[in-house]
């Protein structure tokens, strides 16, 4: 077989398994999951392309006068497809969280963001980002309100600035104040970011150093890294020991890149000794079946335990997230 062929193989196997595992538990219950980064957006059909997952394992270069390389893949045999309309999209998650027993924690559309908890109060977090212009004043009125839950995705490496730049503080004060977990963008974006997508952006801003003086100005703040800070594990294994309110996503990062990748990262992570410090996410925007990928890939992965493969689906979001377990029963 060829090495293309062999990565799809490797596809359809760990489908194959987690389907396997999904069927021997349809007289019962799924296990409880909580995702800690879903996005809520509108759907625009011209640009709803397929997916398939791990598009990244081959990152061609290009050149200022050549054409771009595709920031997306869908040359495998059965793309993951997406929604094609906002109605379709919410259909799918709705009933996609209720088969696989997972609650979301949803940024984004605000309007999105509402019709989603209309539909489904007990499956939805709305968290809330610091959208354009949005004053401080505003920012804490809407978190005063009781709807949004959790502050994120805050992304200030995209516009090249470091976490812990100064326009940012204030909105990070009131998150301390009112004990509102924050999750923040580290890491990188895909193949080409800078020179195709975003210009703004800094692969620099995304080193979880960066973090530490905005941590040392708001001690009681609880954070997420998002995507684990990847690929800089060393520096994210160092700021985790340092602070212990600190936790990491493995969003994104978990059916984008290599998967040997993903599993080498995790596995590091899992051994420096912070297994009940990583958060199940899967930055989900368009394609629904990106929650049965991802959540195959963390079943299957044969180094993690049973109570570790819990832990990061479940328990170590109750805890981060200040949750009541047995309402998940």
């Amino acid at each position: 077989m060829t090495l293309k062929l062999l990565r799809k193989a490797g596809f359809f196997s760990l489908i194959a398994l987690f389907s396997f595992e999904i069927s021997a538990q349809t007289e019962k219950k799924m296990p409880p999951i909580i995702d800690v980064h879903v996005h809520a957006s509108k759907v625009n059909p011209a640009f709803a392309s397929d997916l398939c997952p791990w598009f990244l394992t081959s990152m061609p270069g290009s050149g200022p006068n050549q054409p771009a390389p595709s920031f997306l893949n869908n040359d495998c045999v059965d793309p993951l497809k997406a929604a094609k309309s906002d109605q379709e999209m919410q259909d799918a998650i709705i009933s996609a969280t209720e088969r696989l027993n997972v609650t979301m924690v949803v940024s984004g559309d605000a309007e999105i963001i509402h019709n989603w908890y209309n539909a489904a109060p007990d499956r939805i977090i709305p968290s809330i980002g610091i959208g354009q212009n949005m004053s401080v004043e505003a920012f804490r009125d809407s978190l005063s309100g009781g709807f949004y839950k959790v502050m994120g995705e805050i992304a200030p490496q995209y516009q090249g600035k470091s976490p812990s730049d100064m326009s940012l503080d204030e909105y990070f004060g009131v998150a301390e104040e009112l004990g509102i977990p924050v999750g923040i963008h580290m890491g990188t974006g895909g193949n080409g970011m800078a020179n195709i997508t975003s210009p703004s952006y800094r692969a620099s801003m995304g080193n979880p150093f960066l973090l530490e003086d905005m941590l040392a100005r708001h001690p009681k703040l609880k954070i997420w890294v998002m995507h684990a800070g990847y690929p800089m594990i060393d520096e994210m294994i160092a700021l985790m020991g340092a602070n212990a309110y600190v936790y990491v996503d493995l969003a994104g990062l978990i059916w984008s890149y290599p998967q040997d990748e993903i599993h080498d990262y995790l596995k590091r992570l899992v051994q420096a000794g912070f297994g009940k410090r990583i958060l199940y996410g899967t930055d989900l925007m368009i394609w629904p079946k990106l929650l049965e990928t991802s959540i195959g890939l963390i079943q299957n992965a044969t180094y993690l335990s049973y109570d570790q493969k819990r832990d990061i689906f479940f328990n170590n979001a109750v805890r981060f997230f200040n949750l009541d377990a047995s309402k998940f029963e």
